[in-house]
């Protein structure tokens, strides 16, 4: 079967395929969608910063197109004109303006600040006014930068005092104290190891014959006749109090002489009057001994 095309016809096809499959590769990269509508616009600013092309452009934090070309006026005092692709529905208010952001980790976007009072538009390939936004690494550097200058002062004089206590004899002599003291510590803490590595199973032979003992003293009161123990403590008891009884009582003689003072009474007259009956006759034996003589 003959080809219908020459070799050289199929190397152009796949050439034409090749460099429209780049084009469409590249502007994908770039984020732009060559199949979708747009309107270019154009911003001017003194500093474009880190503006590159296909850096996005947002409406209220919301991307609505991309940065697709940045010239250099020469003509007018070297201002740079920013050319944007917008969506197609996007309609810009006049006195609207452009501002550039800067990322706090690089890069730079586009703004668009809608001005609502205005109901006129801006044609598409119009002109918007650019300003520049004040970006935190120029704020820092307005205002923290002084209050950091006059710190410094401050800060060097507290390093200066820092160093002087850190340097000084006397915090140099705690150190090496503290360290002797550590050092005394732990030998004495090695002591006490040692001790009670010694002493530790004697105490412990000891706490274990006095728990036998204990033991052994335990099983004795628990082998011990209670109930009988009691019994004898409550006879005992019960006489105690029958003797006590017949103390108190008149219906004996051992009652009769602690209870009845009359009786008490006769008994220290006789035993009285036996006293002075002995007296007398010790000092009067003739009175009762008489002696006949034949």
């Amino acid at each position: 079967m003959k080809n219908l095309f020459s070799k050289e016809a199929k190397i152009g096809v796949v050439t034409i395929i090749s460099l429209c499959l780049l084009y469409f590769g590249i502007n994908y990269l770039k984020g732009l969608n060559i199949f979708k509508s747009t309107n270019n616009y154009f911003a001017q600013f003194d500093n474009v910063m880190d503006v590159t092309i296909s850096s996005p452009v947002y409406v209220d934090g919301f991307k609505v197109g991309l940065v697709t070309a940045l010239s250099y006026e020469y003509e007018t005092n070297g201002e740079i004109k920013v050319e944007m692709s917008l969506d197609k529905g996007m309609k810009i208010n006049k006195d609207s303006y452009v501002e550039i952001t800067r990322s706090f980790l690089g890069g730079a976007s586009l703004h668009i600040h809608l001005n609502p009072h205005n109901d006129t538009f801006y044609n598409p390939g119009s002109t918007i006014e650019g300003r520049m936004a004040q970006d935190m690494m120029s704020t820092v550097e307005k205002d923290l930068l002084p209050q950091v200058e006059q710190m410094l002062p401050k800060i060097d004089s507290i390093l200066i005092g820092l160093n002087a206590i850190i340097y000084h004899p006397a915090l140099t002599q705690s150190l090496t104290n503290m360290e002797k003291t550590s050092a005394e510590l732990a030998k004495s803490t090695q002591q006490l190891n040692k001790m009670l590595a010694k002493d530790v199973p004697v105490i412990m032979g000891n706490l274990k014959t006095t728990t036998d003992n204990f033991a052994v003293i335990s099983t004795e009161i628990k082998d011990l006749d209670l109930n009988k123990t009691v019994t004898s403590i409550n006879e005992t008891l019960a006489n105690l109090q029958m003797l006590t009884g017949k103390l108190n009582s008149t219906d004996n003689s051992l009652g009769l002489l602690l209870n009845d003072k009359s009786l008490y009474d006769n008994l220290n007259q006789t035993s009285e009057n036996a006293s002075k009956l002995l007296l007398d006759l010790r000092q009067n034996p003739k009175r009762y001994v008489h002696f006949s003589v034949f």
